[in-house]
């Protein structure tokens, strides 16, 4: 890419960001990538948590979630959408008691994304840290927005709301082509 300066001729903005999505899906292989040029972009501000009764919050999540212990004492968890920080805390006591008591106790998890299309960033940290030991804390990831020119640090969370999973037993994350955004970004820092 560095030794193609022909791009650098291209002076229509929509022509060259064709152009470079063509180069890109080429080098890393991923055709959902796409370069576009959008001068009056606005990024979309996600609309604020109604003030829903925490039990009908949580029914709307157990819909999301699929939670089952398999023979030889394996939990399995299926999760379509990951919630964010404020939906957590709004539900975090019925999330422990409607999931996560369940899978606590078994000796390994599989960690199933394939139909996950949705998600906060903000649950990221969340989900990781369940995984991992409260010390030392744990760089997750960096994402940046260009648009607000802001980069955001994601750390792994020393103290949570219930007991960790740890790292000592296995875990299985299975992930699909369907896997997508925030889900596929928990798949990676799990990994």
């Amino acid at each position: 890419a560095s030794s193609n300066t022909e791009i650098l001729s291209i002076s229509d903005p929509a022509t060259l960001a064709s152009v470079l999505t063509v180069g890109v899906k080429n080098t890393i292989g991923d055709c959902r990538v796409k370069v576009t040029y959008e001068p009056e972009y606005v990024p979309a501000v996600p609309p604020p948590v109604p003030d829903i009764p925490a039990e009908h919050l949580a029914a709307m999540i157990k819909a999301t979630v699929k939670v089952e212990v398999l023979d030889d004492n394996i939990a399995y968890l299926k999760i379509q959408h990951i919630i964010g920080e404020e939906m957590a805390q709004k539900v975090g006591p019925l999330l422990l008691e409607y999931i996560w008591d369940k899978v606590l106790p078994t000796s390994a998890m599989i960690l199933d994304f394939c139909s996950a299309i949705s998600g906060e960033l903000s649950g990221i940290p969340y989900i990781v840290s369940y995984y991992t030991d409260a010390e030392p804390l744990i760089h997750i990831d960096s994402v940046y927005d260009r648009p607000s020119d802001i980069t955001t640090e994601l750390w792994s969370m020393p103290t949570l709301l219930g007991k960790r999973y740890g790292t000592s037993k296995p875990l299985i994350i299975l992930t699909s082509k369907n896997t997508l955004g925030v889900a596929e970004d928990v798949a990676y820092c799990l990994k």
